[in-house]
């Protein structure tokens, strides 16, 4: 099932098909991400969104960069200062 019209109730509520939260993962419940985007709604599991976050930064970040331990290393060094 990849189309389905959905009713708004006028609190916002709104219910997704089961087919498609089985195929997203969430049969049990659980979080989404709802973005706009041009004017359409686009409704990800949190899990995913966050997996699309990593991958977007991780283009950026060199694979062993070690950031914490330089995050800590800043905030030694700012300790020592004050």
């Amino acid at each position: 099932m990849t189309k389905a019209n959905l009713t708004v109730t006028s609190n916002g509520r709104m219910v997704i098909p089961a087919a498609m939260r089985a195929a997203l993962g969430l049969q049990g419940g659980g979080n989404v991400v709802a973005r706009l985007v041009d004017g359409t709604i686009v409704l990800e599991p949190q899990d995913a969104a966050i997996r699309g976050a990593q991958a977007m930064v991780a283009r950026y970040v060199p694979r062993h960069s070690g950031l914490v331990d330089e995050l800590i290393a800043e905030r030694h060094a700012a300790a020592e200062r004050e």
